[in-house]
């Protein structure tokens, strides 16, 4: 079945457009209440399916959050509500309390005005794709409400922020804190506002809070992980030891040194598993995506550390973890899984782990990030036609071949389809700028020639 609606991380979309219309997320809630409820999950007699509704800062929020609370209540599902909270603290919440689903409102790194769903399991993992399928199928059916007796109730969580700040810490090493270091946090104006700050700062940290009143409408703007020029004007301003910035939902972390210097989540990673394998700590390898940068694959391959890639999406790279029993992977954008401390992505727990290496090697952020420098890397997004196959185009595979030789092993060139937007993006990294620049420019308007013929 093709998915109409969901994407490589739920449904998103911009807001009063399908998908993201009251009316449609609705009845969304419904199709994954009646989901829910013809799954087998052991329930008392008499005893109704659970599922908690967390959500970042955006002004829809508030609109969606009801349109799905109705949804799930005509099902029969019983409807918890945590207001604004990370993404992670969702799925971390859901696995707590014993509930069937977890549901996120949120578009992450995109502008306020567009938002989106999506789901956990009980497990607090991403929901696998035949049960978002059942989902998607179960919207061509009408809304049929259940008795009155029979519907949803709903009621606030209001220690959630509470619970899930405790979590955050316990991932923290008993045996140190972070006491001397002044930190500048960025939480993008979004979900972690009120949860990222208060984590640091009980656990000793001097803390600088920025991009942190939002309003509904400033989520990411020009802050956060997608925007780094904010945090790094803070740290230097501040003269802060380390700057940590999040985005909008918070399952993502950039990361800067004391002179501002920026570390993506491909060189966190590193660092990450650098620090686990000196610990004996490292479980098997590290899992990356088809984009993850070439330098840091060279890099862990000279330390012995395997490594192995999976499609972009941190659900595939969590595939790819289960299927090889290992511990730890990422994404550049800073998405980073560490399944030995939670299910999902979390900004938070990953800068944690990065402090951890830094606290127990007495040392500097760029001292533990020397020895993987990045190699150069453009990408470029072309708009195309919907339905637009780039790998089957004879002009479009014969220059990628023409780039790959010249590249001669020192570079990679991928083309790959958006999940999300009718979108090719052209993405060429190597050893010589010179040479990537070019080859990506010149991919990329071979793209857009042939997709308008």
């Amino acid at each position: 079945m093709t998915r109409k609606y969901f994407g490589t991380d739920g449904i998103r979309g911009r807001v009063g457009e399908m998908p993201i219309t009251p009316e449609l997320v609705m009845h969304l809630g419904y199709s994954a209440g009646k989901v829910l409820i013809s799954s087998d999950w052991h329930l008392s007699k008499g005893e109704r399916p659970a599922v908690l509704i967390g959500k970042d800062t955006r002004i829809s929020g508030y609109m969606l959050e009801s349109a799905l609370q109705a949804g799930l209540s005509a099902a029969g599902v019983d409807v918890l509500l945590s207001g604004p909270i990370p993404t992670p603290a969702v799925a971390y919440l859901t696995r707590a309390l014993r509930l069937q689903a977890g549901i996120v409102i949120s578009a992450s790194h995109n502008p306020f005005e567009d938002n989106g769903i999506k789901f956990f399991s009980g497990l607090g993992t991403k929901l696998p794709d035949a049960t978002e399928h059942e989902i998607e199928a179960g919207l061509k059916a009408p809304i049929k409400s259940m008795a009155s007796a029979q519907l949803g109730k709903a009621r606030r969580v209001n220690d959630a922020r509470g619970r899930y700040i405790e979590f955050c810490k316990s991932t923290f090493p008993n045996h140190l804190d972070l006491r001397g270091l002044r930190i500048v946090v960025d939480c993008a104006h979004g979900a972690a506002y009120q949860v990222a700050g208060p984590v640091l700062h009980e656990l000793g940290a001097d803390v600088v809070a920025i991009a942190a009143q939002p309003d509904g409408v400033n989520i990411n703007h020009d802050c956060g992980a997608t925007h780094s020029a904010l945090l790094q004007a803070a740290v230097r301003d501040h003269e802060a030891d380390i700057g940590i910035a999040l985005d909008g939902d918070g399952d993502r972390v950039v990361m800067t040194d004391e002179e501002g210097v920026l570390y993506d989540g491909d060189q966190l990673l590193y660092i990450i598993a650098r620090h686990r394998q000196q610990k004996g700590l490292l479980k098997g390898g590290v899992a990356g995506t088809l984009m993850t940068n070439l330098a840091v694959e060279n890099s862990l391959k000279k330390l012995d550390i395997p490594f192995a890639r999976a499609n972009v999406g941190d659900r595939y790279v969590l595939e790819l973890l289960q299927k090889k029993n290992w511990q730890l992977g990422g994404e550049g954008s800073g998405h980073i899984l560490c399944i030995d401390k939670h299910t999902t992505g979390d900004g938070i727990i990953s800068a944690l782990q990065v402090l951890y290496a830094i606290r127990e090697s007495a040392t500097s952020l760029a001292e533990l990030a020397r020895d993987v420098t990045l190699y150069p890397q453009k990408l470029i997004n072309v708009r195309v036609p919907k339905g637009f196959d780039s790998r089957v185009n004879g002009a479009i595979k014969a220059t990628q071949d023409e780039a790959e030789r010249d590249l001669d092993g020192r570079g990679r060139v991928l083309l790959r389809a958006s999940g999300t937007e009718p979108l090719v993006r052209v993405m060429v990294e190597g050893e010589s700028k010179q040479k990537v620049n070019h080859w990506a420019e010149t991919i990329a308007d071979v793209v857009r020639n042939e997709a308008v013929e």
